[in-house]
């Protein structure tokens, strides 16, 4: 049985959804199994597919990729979604985290970002890519809650959930079990108010709390 990633792309440019498959094509440990031409048909594909990650335009007729997003995640919990963006609309990228999207990538992304985010976002890893992360930090004037809400302790695991790391990586760092690093985090958003550790990410680095690293 294989175990490659298994992709769905949700695009509704012709273009983009034949490059991006025939890209991803040439990564080893992929495998694309569908590619739909709007957000209502990404959300049946998904549900019928269960695919292991979806590449999710944004910006599509019939049913916009925020609420495709929404609606995938409810159907099919255990897919990861990486939103393809443009070089605009920061606002939607920033929707589409709050429904639960783990990424961003710049559709003029290089070959070698696709692999990665895909492979990040599928262990449940945020991907942040440094151009548009700087977009959104810088676009997001909203009240924060104060890093003094948190713990020493959350504190020092929000750090590592801004540099990506999964629950996995951080329990092994703090010698810790599992599910503590899981309480921890789930504290942390329920503090801040957060969505998701994209959110956190975005949250630590507005507080300088953790620095924004080149890919």
């Amino acid at each position: 049985m294989s175990n490659d990633i298994r992709v769905l792309i949700v695009d509704d440019h012709p273009v983009v959804r034949e490059g991006v498959r025939t890209l991803l094509s040439t990564i080893s440990g992929l495998e694309v199994v569908g590619a739909a031409k709007d957000g209502a048909e990404g959300v049946e594909m998904a549900e019928r597919l269960i695919p292991d990650v979806v590449l999710m335009d944004l910006f599509m007729p019939e049913m916009d990729g925020v609420e495709a997003i929404r609606q995938v995640l409810a159907r099919c919990p255990r897919s990861a979604v990486l939103v393809l963006s443009g070089t605009s609309g920061d606002q939607k990228i920033y929707e589409a985290v709050r429904e639960g999207a783990l990424g961003y990538l710049s559709k003029d992304a290089e070959p070698d970002d696709f692999g990665r985010a895909i492979r990040q976002v599928h262990r449940g890893e945020p991907f942040l890519s440094p151009e548009l992360t700087r977009k959104l930090i810088s676009s997001r004037s909203e009240p924060m809650v104060p890093q003094e809400a948190l713990t020493p302790r959350e504190v020092e695991i929000l750090g590592f959930v801004s540099q990506g790391w999964d629950d996995d990586r951080i329990a092994n760092e703090l010698h810790v079990a599992k599910v503590t690093v899981r309480t921890h985090v789930k504290n942390i958003l329920d503090k801040l108010g957060l969505g998701n550790r994209v959110e956190a990410a975005l949250y630590a680095l507005r507080q300088g709390l953790a620095q924004l690293e080149e890919n």
